[in-house]
């Protein structure tokens, strides 16, 4: 799974690092770290998580050839 960072989309609520903060980094700002993100298989539920709570749509979820926003 990768998560890809839409950056310009972060308005730095922080939502996606309160899930899953090994997984989300934030800047001194609380704004997501640009690049994207690969996730371990057994981090993927964490991840999703965070991807989701995101009320920006900033992280878009790629996994095994689907997308998701």
């Amino acid at each position: 799974m990768r998560i890809e960072v839409l950056r310009e989309k972060c308005q730095g609520h922080a939502r996606c690092w309160a899930q899953s903060p090994d997984i989300y980094g934030l800047d001194d700002e609380g704004y997501i770290l640009p690049g994207d993100i690969d996730v371990p298989d057994e981090r993927k539920r964490a991840a999703w998580l965070g991807a989701k709570s995101c009320p920006e749509r900033a992280l878009v979820i790629h996994d095994e050839g689907e997308t998701s926003r």
